[in-house]
C-alpha cells in the first residue's frame, strides 16, 4: 500500500509546475495519465541533452511513473474519451492559459456535471481573475511583479537569474500539490469536488511573509542588503582564499560565538544583528577578510561535521550530488527504463514511516500506453483504430 494508492489523476499540464505535481503524486503511488499532443510542443520534450534513443532527460524525469495518452484534444471523440476517463480519473491537474479548456469543451463546469467529485486544479502565473488573468509570464516575470525580486538583489545591481525556478516549483507545484490534497480531503468528508485555481504570483506573494508582515506594520518597505536575511547583517556569502564561497547564518548567539571562534576573530562575538550598522558593518568585513585567509578545502577541514554553528560550502550540482547527508536520505534514485537499464534521477522529498516512494519507469514516449488506456475504459480494437484514422489520437 502506498500513501496515495487509489488516487487517479488526469494530467493536461506541460513546462514545469503542473508535471512536477502529478509526479510527486506519482512518486506516492497515485495512477497518473499524462495527456498530450504533438500538435502542442512541450518544451521539457526537446530541452536538450537526451538519451540514446532522442528522449529528453527533463522529461524522462517529470513525467516518470506516468502514462502517457496522446489525443487530438480539439476533435469531439477525444473529449468524449476525456469525459469517459473522468468518470474514474476524477482529479485534472492543467496548465492551460484561462479559457482553453473550456474551448475544448473540457473545463470544470462541463466535467462536473460528468463526475460531481471532480476535483480540478488549474495552474497559471496570475489566476483566472484579476486584469492579468490572460498575460502570459515566466518565472522571473512573478518574481517581479510578486515583490520578491527587488529586496533579493544587492545593493546597485541587477536582480540575479535564479538556478532554480522559485515561482514555478514553491509557487506553482507546491501549492496546487497541497490544493489538490486539501480538496481530496474534503471531498472524503462531503463527497463534493472541488476547483482549486491557483496563481504562481499568488503563491510567489506570500512567501513575502518575513519583510511584508513588517512592511504592513510599520511602513517600511524592505531595501536590498538592508534587512536581517537579505545581505544586511552578517547572514551572507563569503569568498575563500581560492573563490569559492560559503554560506553562514550563525545569527543567534551561541551560533555567532562559534563562527567567531573558528574564524579566530572571538573579540567580536558580542557584536549582533540588532547592533548599529557601524557595528554590523565592521563584523561582516572582519568575517569577509577571516574566510580570505584559508582555501575552500581548508575551511571544510574547519566547519566539518563536528561544527554546529550554521556555516556550510556552497557546493556544486555535482558536490551535492554526492553529499553524504542527501545519499542517506534517499535523494538518488536509479529510475527503471523499457530496455532494462536505470536512469539516475532525484528522488521524493517526502518521507512516510513504513513506505517508500514508486519509481516505475522513467516518462514515457508520446503515446506510448494509448491503446492500453482506451481498452482499458471500453473502446475496441476496431474503434482505437478508426480514431487514429481520423486523427483523433496524435
Amino acid at each position: 500500500m502506498t500513501i496515495l494508492n487509489g488516487l487517479k489523476i488526469l494530467d493536461f499540464s506541460n513546462l514545469l509546475p503542473g508535471p512536477l505535481t502529478t509526479m510527486m503524486f506519482a512518486d506516492l503511488g497515485a495512477d497518473v495519465i499524462h495527456i498530450e499532443s504533438s500538435r502542442r510542443v512541450d518544451l521539457m520534450r526537446i530541452m536538450p541533452p537526451y538519451d540514446e534513443n532522442k528522449e529528453a532527460y527533463i522529461h524522462q524525469h517529470l513525467h516518470r511513473s506516468k502514462k502517457s495518452l496522446s489525443l487530438n484534444l480539439k476533435t469531439d471523440e477525444a473529449s468524449e474519451i476525456v469525459k469517459s476517463l473522468v468518470k474514474e480519473y476524477d482529479i485534472i491537474v492543467e496548465g492551460f492559459r484561462p479559457g482553453v479548456m473550456k474551448r475544448l469543451g473540457l473545463d470544470y463546469e462541463t466535467l462536473k456535471e460528468v463526475n460531481p467529485r471532480l476535483i480540478y486544479c488549474s495552474i497559471t502565473g496570475y489566476g483566472q481573475t484579476g486584469p492579468y488573468a490572460n498575460r502570459p509570464g515566466h518565472d522571473n516575470n512573478y518574481l517581479s511583479v510578486a515583490g520578491v525580486l527587488d529586496h533579493s538583489r544587492l545593493k546597485d545591481k541587477k536582480p540575479v537569474a535564479m538556478g532554480i525556478q522559485i515561482a514555478d516549483v514553491a509557487g506553482g507545484t507546491l501549492h496546487a500539490a497541497v490544493g489538490v490534497l486539501a480538496a481530496a480531503l474534503h471531498r472524503e468528508k462531503t463527497g463534493e469536488g472541488k476547483y482549486v485555481d491557483v496563481s504562481m504570483t499568488d503563491a510567489v506573494f506570500t512567501m513575502n511573509a518575513l519583510y511584508g508582515s513588517q512592511y504592513f506594520g510599520s511602513g517600511r518597505c524592505p531595501q536590498p542588503e538592508e534587512e536581517i536575511l537579505n545581505g544586511g547583517t552578517f547572514y551572507d556569502y563569503y569568498k575563500t582564499k581560492d573563490g569559492r564561497y560559503f554560506s553562514v547564518g550563525s545569527l543567534e548567539p551561541h551560533f555567532r560565538k562559534l563562527l567567531c571562534e573558528a574564524l579566530e576573530i572571538p573579540e567580536l562575538i558580542d557584536s549582533t544583528f540588532i547592533d548599529s550598522a557601524y557595528t554590523q558593518t565592521r563584523f561582516k568585513e572582519a568575517v569577509c577578510d577571516a574566510f580570505k585567509t584559508k582555501t575552500f578545502e581548508e575551511w571544510l577541514e574547519v566547519f566539518n561535521e563536528d561544527f554546529h554553528g550554521c556555516v556550510e560550502p556552497v557546493l556544486t550540482f555535482e558536490e551535492a550530488s554526492e553529499h553524504p547527508q542527501l545519499i542517506a536520505r534517499d535523494m538518488l534514485v536509479d529510475v527503471p527504463k523499457s530496455d532494462g537499464s536505470t536512469q539516475r534521477q532525484i528522488g521524493s522529498a517526502l518521507k512516510f514511516s513504513g513506505v517508500e516512494p514508486t519509481y516505475k519507469f522513467v516518462g514515457a514516449k508520446m503515446g506510448e500506453h494509448t491503446e492500453e488506456i482506451l481498452k482499458e475504459i471500453g473502446y475496441t480494437p476496431e474503434q482505437i483504430t478508426a480514431f487514429s484514422n481520423k486523427g483523433v489520437l496524435d
